[in-house]
């Protein structure tokens, strides 16, 4: 009693923590307003996809910022020549590297020392300097190639964290992703153009000298267009004062013109630099140049003090602000370049909400009354476990901070499924020790023990696809991965701990009395004798073989049907009410879209747009999705564009390659753990038939046309971790049987264990297939690509766990036996017994 009383504080001290931390997402708003911030604020964020907004992910330029970076150098070496008085013939640049020579080959170790201080950093030497017949050649080290990059990110972070700051935006998010990569989320934004362009805008200002014929021959000259007309400027390469000195922009009115113009601050050494270089250079004209482009380019009339001044450039007034906005937040370090962009309108964001919420009590429901019509009082405390479960994962997805997704919603489904797995195998278990006659205790304790290592290898497993998922996902995908695996751990508790405690509280009366049993008198007939289903060992692994290699056919003929993210290129739902869908396909091809595939889906007047990436097109995904965008407009005024999607070839290979290595990453895993735990031929023939379900799962997504993206990744791999579960539970009983009846024929051990593990292996399946199914009849096309693919694959998982893995196991076993090697290895206790019987 002592022992229930104590489990039971610290198990409800758990729960209640639990429960505190998911109540803030429930709580009306009165009630909040008696509560303390640091407690309220602590619920889950709705994603993106749930609530409407903007992702942008964006990549550094990084040869942009190495040419840049050389560019600079090249300005030092010459400097640094000219006051050494070493004449030196004109450098040149790349972004690899600067080559310099000397005009005199005896000046060439001068010049190595003149060169050698300004490759010294306070992290060592940024170039490798290198002598290449009669010149200097200057390439940048890894290492310091590397700090650029990571600078040039966090500066960019910080720039961009400015400029979203002034653009008044809600809420926005900014982080680092991947190795040159800056997400950007936009709660709210449904059309993100203006604020790509404000973010993806350099903003990098300078002004630089028209060049002359004596500048010319020493600092090398660049021609640059004007903004406002295609008149050149011929410059001076060098730049005469950097925009980095500004410290204030701001639009104003000229009063010669009344027209709107940009006027600025430079701080003290800037403004001395500007009152020197204009006083030494009267009658000179003087470019202000943004991002490669002249602004304006005036002449010199007169010494500039004081640090300020005016840049016009027949800007509107907008055009003015942003430009004011642009400098005062400084310059990016080097340009960025949206590679994938994903919007989702609040309408279509509300009814994904409303689908995950009506799909998930829906499959709650078949869940609950399944537990109960098969178990009956056990099948109740398994409900009541299973609701603590749910609330634990809130409770914890609140805790860190999570941000609830579409994908999350679907494995938050998917964990109510899985959830009741440890439940079923430990009423299972507890039945077979009632029917060998012991009494409610002892059925208890051994029902529990012999399931605690079963649930902890099955578990395991799973979790290895889930932390690849986590690892290779994006974010959406990456919620679902969270969710799965905090699932996984949180059921383990409820049913290992509370259940436990549940049931001892409800059987302490039963004294030495069995407890009644319940469930499905036909699986406990088929279970009670031993079925031969290795019979059908050559039929099964034939036909299994046969779907495979038809469905790798499939795969290369007629393929997948791939969505953008493996595509790259722009897919836009839109709804525009009485617009005919031929008039839309002719706005396209007026705007030079013949590429568009365009067909009207589910209720009449919405339709989706989907537009792949042109190798030969010179504009990028981003201007696709624009003139998309304003090609309906000009038929459709009123259209209403509910999503919006645009991935970049370079993402959309970087996903190709994650998925390939994620794969086999978790094959890999799976099989070095299933090695560790079991033999390596129990690996091996649950890794086979994995392999097996997989190809006819890829199959299934040819023959029924659902699209193959980062939904059906997840899908994937979500159905390896599901199918070797299932598959640990019939291997592990499969070991127990032989280390207790190491005499008996493999055949017939293989068809005992799989019989007795017959009611776990459907019950299991059963519920699981009830909670997606609501979501795979009703969820639409948000999470076809998840929900149909995971229906299909429990069927064919379960199947194969009963028909499959075990048949390919007998003849790795009886190929192993041929080699003179036990069926498992020894255990200590094993390996005491035969040194004691030694002589």
């Amino acid at each position: 009693m002592k022992s229930l009383f104590s489990r039971g504080l610290v198990y409800g001290l758990v729960i209640l923590f639990g429960l505190l931390a998911a109540m803030p997402n429930v709580l009306p708003p009165k009630a909040k307003e008696a509560l303390p911030n640091w407690y309220v604020d602590n619920t889950l964020t709705l994603g993106l996809d749930l609530r409407g907004g903007s992702h942008l992910l964006m990549d550094v330029d990084t040869k942009a910022l190495l040419l840049n970076e050389n560019q600079q150098l090249t300005e030092q070496l010459r400097s640094n020549l000219r006051e050494a008085k070493i004449l030196y013939r004109l450098p040149t640049f790349d972004m690899d590297g600067v080559k310099i020579a000397p005009r005199k080959p005896s000046q060439l170790e001068a010049m190595k020392t003149a060169i050698k201080p300004l490759l010294k950093t306070s992290n060592g030497d940024s170039y490798k300097l290198e002598e290449q017949n009669g010149q200097l050649r200057l390439t940048l080290t890894d290492s310091h190639r590397q700090f650029l990059v990571e600078d040039a990110l966090d500066r960019s972070l910080e720039v961009l964290r400015r400029r979203l700051d002034e653009s008044g935006l809600v809420d926005p998010s900014i982080t680092r992703q991947g190795e040159a990569g800056i997400l950007v989320q936009l709660p709210g934004v449904e059309d993100p153009q203006q604020i790509r362009q404000l973010l993806g805008t350099t903003a990098k200002l300078s002004f630089q000298w028209a060049a002359d014929a004596d500048s010319a021959s020493q600092t090398g000259i660049v021609q640059l267009k004007e903004r406002s007309s295609a008149r050149l400027y011929t410059l001076e390469q060098r730049v005469a004062l950097d925009g980095k000195h500004l410290t204030d922009a701001q639009m104003a009115y000229s009063q010669d013109t009344r027209m709107p113009v940009v006027t600025f601050e430079l701080d003290n050494d800037g403004a001395r630099q500007f009152g020197d270089m204009t006083q030494k250079n009267i009658g000179r004209v003087l470019a202000v140049v943004l991002d490669g482009e002249v602004i304006t380019a005036p002449v010199i009339r007169s010494v500039i003090g004081g640090g300020r001044g005016e840049i016009s450039g027949s800007f509107t007034a907008i055009e003015a602000q942003e430009l004011g906005l642009l400098l005062r937040a400084g310059a990016l370090p080097a340009p960025l370049t949206v590679v994938e962009e994903r919007t989702v309108g609040p309408d279509l964001g509300s009814d994904a909400i409303a689908m995950g919420v009506s799909t998930g009590l829906l499959g709650a429901a078949l869940v609950i009354a399944f537990m109960l019509g098969a178990y009956g009082r056990w099948g109740a405390i398994a409900c009541v476990s299973l609701a603590i479960n749910m609330s634990l994962v809130f409770g914890l997805l609140s805790l860190l901070g999570a941000t609830l997704t579409l994908p999350g919603i679907a494995g938050l489904i998917l964990t109510l499924g899985m959830a009741v797995d440890a439940n079923i195998l430990i009423n299972e278990r507890i039945r077979e020790e009632t029917r060998k006659g012991h009494s409610a205790g002892k059925a208890l304790k051994l029902g529990f023990d012999r399931a605690y290592s079963t649930i902890l290898d099955s578990n395991i497993t799973t979790l290895i696809a889930v932390s690849l998922l986590f690892m290779f996902g994006s974010g959406p995908v990456r919620g679902f991965a969270v969710t799965i695996g905090i699932g996984l751990v949180t059921s383990m508790f409820t049913a290992i701990s509370v259940t436990r405690l549940l049931m001892d509280v409800s059987t302490r009366n039963y004294g030495r009395r069995p407890l009644p049993l319940s469930g499905f008198k036909l699986l406990d007939s088929l279970s009670s004798s031993p079925i031969n289903v290795m019979r059908g060992r050559y039929i099964g692994l034939v036909l299994s073989a046969l779907l495979s290699v038809a469905s790798i056919g499939l795969f290369f003929k007629p393929g997948l049907h791939y969505g953008i993210d493996f595509q790259g290129g722009t897919l836009i739902e839109m709804q525009a009410p009485n617009t005919p869908l031929d008039i839309l396909r002719q706005a396209f091809t007026d705007e030079g879209l013949n590429q568009v595939a365009i067909q009207e889906t589910g209720e009449q007047g919405r339709f989706l747009a989907r537009l792949s990436i042109a190798a030969d097109s010179s504009m990028d995904a981003s201007q696709q999705t624009d003139m998309l965008r304003q090609a309906v407009q000009k038929v459709a005024p009123d259209a209403q564009f509910l999503k919006a999607e645009m991935v970049g070839p370079k993402v959309s290979g970087s996903f190709s390659d994650a998925t390939i290595l994620a794969i086999l990453l978790a094959g890999s895993g799976m099989l070095l753990f299933l090695w560790y735990r079991f033999e390596f031929h129990f690996a091996l023939a649950a890794t086979l038939t994995i392999a097996l379900d997989l190809t006819k799962t890829i199959g299934f997504f040819v023959l029924s046309g659902v699209e193959f993206n980062l939904t059906a990744v997840a899908a994937l791999l979500a159905l390896i971790g599901y199918s070797i579960n299932d598959k640990v539970v019939v291997f592990d009983r499969i070991r127990e049987n032989l280390r207790q009846t190491p005499d008996k024929p493999l055949l017939e051990v293989l068809n005992h264990s799989i019989t007795s593990t017959l009611t776990r292996t459907v019950f299991t399946s059963v519920t699981t297939f009830f909670a997606l199914l609501p979501m795979g009849i009703a969820g639409g096309a948000a999470v076809e690509s998840f929900a149909l693919p995971m229906l299909f694959g429990i069927v064919i998982g379960t199947s194969s766990s009963v028909f499959i893995a075990s048949p390919i196991l007998y003849f790795l076993g009886q190929r192993r036996a041929r080699q003179g090697k036990a069926q498992l290895r020894a255990t200590e206790e094993e390996i005491q017994k035969q040194l004691a019987a030694m002589p």
